[in-house]
């Protein structure tokens, strides 16, 4: 509980002081540090300065440990370090052995450099996202309880006992600082016969411990070609999901676009709505004023000059200007019709017709210019109306003179 408090905290730091890695990995970072507490509660998570090559400086993650080893059916505890670098976990970690006062790198070894620094086919092999910190924990015990990369020291002991032995393993991951964590190579005597036959003294071994190597390896070849079709199983389905994550974001983008468009209607709707609303609201007006003129067409002969009355001046010259145009339209037809059956001269019928269209022409001009005026006023009062029902009168458009 206290370590995935501890990765949340770090993880979750914004600013000059948060971890520099990628946001969209951080829960995957957590949740490999987690697993890997747990199934190595002798590895601890905690913050540290990590300093490249370059001298650059840089706050990482580390797991900071032992791991334990089998070597000659014996349990040994090797100390490790674990950086996470800052392209985890799309790239491999760091892993260094960390060997204290009494211990010594093994050179040469084929998976450790004089420097600590550990280089193993699953660190060579790493893809990203199967891989994961339980994993190389359980590779890095396999390749070295094979050739163990650390040894102890001999030591000369000031006061000799017979019942004390200072390369007795150790199983509790707490001593594994301060007793030797392997025993040192067996040294053998020189032989007389050269440099073959002492190899061949060496290489002498008990056929039990041949055995056991064997059978070792056998099943470390097995459990290898498991964790393998487990892994290639795990990229397929991990393969699937992003898929199906692709085809979810498309879903949802399209959805947006859906429902934006959607309400992007509805505000049309609503415009509309109110448009309709204040001509209702106008003809009905235009009713009730003029009920009682609609009633008097049934019970009396009424002037149709009366029967509608214009609303204000624009209105009363609009239909003048109307009216005249119109009736110079049928005066020109007249003209017309006479200059074909030659009633009228046909230089009387052009200069005629010549002033009406001019009459004509100043008629539309003056309509045109009413209209204009009338739309403006008409947009003036539609804003009052909207004001009142609670709209934007800004939404109106806007009409030119």
């Amino acid at each position: 509980m206290e370590t995935q408090q501890f990765l949340s905290s770090v993880l979750s730091q914004r600013g000059p002081s948060a971890l520099p890695y990628s946001e969209d990995t951080k829960w995957l970072i957590r949740q490999h540090l987690v697993s890997l507490t747990s199934a190595y509660p002798s590895l601890d998570p905690k913050t540290a300065t990590f300093t490249h090559n370059d001298g650059r400086s840089v706050n990482l993650l580390q797991a900071e440990g032992t791991i334990p080893v089998s070597f000659q059916s014996v349990t040994y505890n090797i100390p490790i370090i674990v950086w996470l670098m800052e392209s985890y976990p799309r790239h491999a970690p760091c892993v260094y052995v960390n060997p204290t006062r009494d211990m010594i790198i093994k050179r040469p070894h084929p998976h450790v450099n004089p420097s600590g620094l550990v280089s193993i086919p699953y660190l060579q092999n790493w893809i990203y996202p199967s891989s994961n910190l339980v994993d190389l924990a359980r590779n890095l015990s396999l390749h070295f309880g094979r050739d163990p990369p650390l040894y102890s020291q001999r030591r000369p002991n000031p006061n000799p006992s017979p019942n004390f032995n200072p390369y007795t393993p150790t199983h509790a991951p707490a001593a594994a600082y301060t007793r030797p964590a392997i025993p040192p190579p067996r040294s053998y005597p020189a032989s007389p016969y050269g440099a073959a036959a002492a190899a061949a003294a060496v290489q002498t071994e008990d056929p039990s411990e041949v055995f056991k190597r064997n059978a070792v390896n056998k099943l470390v070849e097995a459990v290898h070609g498991e964790v393998v079709s487990m892994r290639k199983a795990r990229e397929a389905e991990m393969e699937g999901m992003f898929n199906a994550q692709a085809v979810l974001r498309h879903r949802e983008e399209q959805l947006r676009k859906a429902v934006k468009e959607m309400h992007d209607e509805k505000e049309g709707l609503e415009q509309q709505l109110q448009m309709v609303l204040m001509n209702a609201d106008i003809l009905e007006a235009w009713l009730r004023e003029n009920e009682a003129k609609v009633r008097s067409f049934g019970e009396s002969d009424v002037d149709v000059d009366d029967a509608f009355e214009c609303m204000d001046a624009l209105s009363k010259q609009m239909m003048d200007c109307t009216a005249a145009d119109l009736a110079l339209e049928d005066a020109v037809y007249a003209l017309d019709k006479a200059a074909q059956e030659g009633a009228v001269p046909f230089d009387q019928y052009l200069r005629n017709v010549r002033l009406l269209s001019r009459e004509q022409f100043f008629h539309r001009a003056t309509a045109t210019k009413v209209r204009a005026a009338q739309m403006q006023s008409q947009v003036a009062n539609m804003a009052a109306r909207i004001s009142h029902y609670g709209g934007e009168p800004d939404a109106l458009p806007r009409v030119r003179a």
